[in-house]
């Protein structure tokens, strides 16, 4: 048997919400063996650091970095997301929400939207709201955490974060260095390449030559090391994605900090407000085909609320994803393995299922190809899967005389996503896979969103009297009014955690009495 040559050092190239990820995942994770992590970065480089919104996966990453919830919050202008709503996406004037957590109950061991569709189909009046705690709470301006047994009314309610990015890497900058990270402030000139091509070491410009056994690209789109010294290669998808483009923009915040991300539709792509502790993030990703660069940064003036707290920042990104993120002994984590825009908030979400999936694969000294080809492999899938999801968002508009929408809705679907859509169409099923990031409700609440109505459902649902189904949507909603009512206001819970006096997470109970 192959004894394991355990590696001995780590180079991560490039600092930001990616790298500094990568180091504090690895200061607590891999550093206890022995294992020397480097991070080098250029004060003189900008970060992107537009990636202010996550989803409920966040947690697992801090807690396996050793970083408490609370102290994160309080030092990284955070504030409580519960679901993302969209205005405008289905045509004009049109709004739907695609929450956290679930909605209803499981039913003679079918899912709860089956019953949905029956309950309105019957021409019963019962919204999302009444039956899904996270909607609920989002549409009044409201938060509580999970109780401890998850007894939410109509299923489990599920959170994630809005915060400052160039705070987070602040953060986790001090936390990884804590944890024996080295930093280097300088800039790299160039990469030195071993006999088999793999990364020897890099060379920065004031002279000196950092080596170590593996590398992680940080670097940005640029790809210093997966691009320019490696040659991956890139999948492009702007064919099915064709916003090329970003103006930011952050504003002053106006009212209480709502406990959601909004995505607006606009006439040649989408806007967000992120809303922060001390102000709001905003930003219009669109086609550079169908909208110049100024009239985007026009818009986006026009559509925000607040006086603005710095000029229009671009970006310019090409869908898609490296062809092999993980090459000889270099893996790209962040803008250098690839990019799709932010819709569902995951960009940061992709940074730690990176690093996650390379703890999987974890490599001694030899880099056994077949780790990186199993991590690619697993990766392209989960790039393909998150594509189609934001893709339903877009194929089923109903904005007509608009050049982006109808070029949009005219495409070809991707088939995964064609076939996916067809047996919701025809079933009202949806499948999803084991360690698929959107699960069936996702897709069910985008799907309706959407405007999509299944022709049929599970014939399982009949199997349920529709007077017992009637009976346990009447009990949710009930149930429901009064969860709303109690509630406390998101600000009034982020007053509380912000209280230094606060140690720790505060309980359910002390949650609700923040009143």
């Amino acid at each position: 048997m192959h004894k394991p040559e355990p590696l001995r050092s780590i180079c991560i190239v490039g600092g930001g919400t990616a790298g500094w990820s990568a180091a504090a995942l690895l200061a607590a994770v891999v550093a206890p063996s022995g294992c020397r992590i480097t991070l080098i970065e250029s004060s003189d480089v900008p970060t992107v650091g537009v990636g202010e919104a996550t989803i409920p996966p966040v947690f697992e990453f801090l807690a396996n970095c050793g970083i408490d919830e609370i102290d994160f919050i309080r030092h990284c202008q955070a504030t409580f997301k519960l679901a993302i709503r969209f205005d405008d996406w289905l045509e004009p004037g049109h709004r739907y929400w695609h929450p956290f957590g679930n909605i209803g109950v499981t039913i003679n061991q079918r899912p709860f939207h089956h019953y949905w569709w029956k309950n309105k189909a019957a021409g019963h009046s019962e919204t999302f709201a009444d039956l899904c705690p996270a909607i609920a709470l989002a549409e009044d301006g409201k938060f509580a955490f999970p109780p401890p047994d998850g007894s939410f009314p109509g299923g489990a309610l599920n959170y994630a974060l809005h915060f400052d990015a160039g705070l987070v890497a602040k953060y986790l900058r001090r936390h990884a260095e804590a944890k024996g990270t080295a930093h280097i402030d300088a800039r790299i000139s160039g990469t030195e390449l071993a006999e088999d091509g793999s990364i020897a070491a890099v060379m920065l410009q004031d002279g000196r030559r950092i080596a170590a056994d593996f590398f992680i690209d940080c670097s940005g789109f640029r790809g210093l090391l997966i691009e320019e010294a490696l040659h991956a290669g890139y999948e492009d998808w702007t064919k099915w994605l064709p916003c090329d483009r970003a103006v930011a923009m952050p504003t002053a915040t106006i009212g209480p900090a709502a406990p959601y991300t909004i995505s607006a539709a606009h006439e040649a792509g989408w806007r967000w407000r992120i809303p922060l502790q001390s102000r709001v993030g905003n930003g219009y990703v669109y086609s550079s085909r169908h909208i110049s660069d100024e009239r985007a940064a026009e818009t986006l003036r026009g559509a925000v609320a607040g006086e603005a707290l710095a000029e229009p920042r671009f970006l310019r990104f090409t869908a898609g994803h490296r062809k092999a993120m993980w090459v000889k002994n270099c893996l790209a984590v962040g803008l250098s393995s690839g990019f799709l825009e932010p819709l569902e908030s995951t960009s940061i979400h992709l940074i730690h299922t990176a690093l996650n999936r390379l703890l999987d694969y974890f490599p001694d000294r030899t880099c056994d190809p077949v780790l990186a080809a199993a991590y690619n492999r697993e990766a392209a899938d989960e790039y393909a899967h998150i594509r189609d999801f934001l893709l339903l968002h877009y194929v089923h508009n109903r904005r007509h005389g608009e050049p982006f929408w109808d070029e949009i809705r005219a495409n070809p679907l991707p088939e995964s996503l064609a076939a996916k859509l067809e047996l919701f169409r025809r079933t009202g099923r949806i499948v999803s896979r084991r360690r698929e990031l959107f699960a069936d409700v996702s897709w069910f609440f985008v799907a309706a969103g959407m405007g999509i109505v299944p022709e049929a459902l599970d014939p399982l649902a009949d199997a349920a009297p529709f007077d017992e189904v009637r009976s346990v949507i009447g009990q949710i909603s009930e149930v429901m009014g009064r969860y709303r009512a109690a509630a406390p206001i998101h600000n009034d819970v982020l007053a509380r955690l912000l209280d230094p006096a606060l140690k720790g997470r505060p309980s359910f109970s002390q949650t609700w009495g923040a009143r």
